[in-house]
């Protein structure tokens, strides 16, 4: 079973940036092995994948809302997995979650995954 911890939420303003984390508590295999997905849920809305990452090679999905601030890659040596979030917006204000699919996936097409495994959240809030 892979237990994952994010960590980084804070309260920042529109504009500003945030690094959130994503790190495996347990696990047999390190966190290249796995597919890789950020996804965030704002308060009445439904969860929404923002960003993922492949095993392997890493190809990278992003949601439009995401394309061009935010930046999915991997630290291999520190076995996590960083969303690097900019130019945030009140918009982007939700809880954040990473997940893992169980298996192997070295496709382009991470963001359709059924991802297994889920952190507990990290809350971002951007307000002025």
């Amino acid at each position: 079973q892979l237990q994952l911890v994010e960590s980084g939420g804070g309260l920042v303003q529109p504009g500003e940036s945030l690094r959130l984390s994503c790190a495996a508590s347990t696990s047999r295999r390190t966190l290249d092995y796995y597919p890789i997905g950020w996804f965030r849920q704002a308060p009445g809305k439904e969860r929404e994948v923002v960003a993922c990452i492949s095993s392997g090679r890493g190809d990278t999905n992003y949601a439009d809302s995401a394309k061009g601030r935010f930046t999915i890659s991997r630290d291999s040596a520190k076995n996590l997995v960083y969303l690097q979030m900019t130019s945030l917006k009140p918009e982007d204000t939700a809880v954040y979650y990473c997940a893992a699919d169980r298996g192997y996936y070295d496709g382009t097409a991470c963001s359709r995954l059924e991802y297994d495994y889920w952190g507990q959240g990290t809350q971002v809030t951007v307000s002025s």
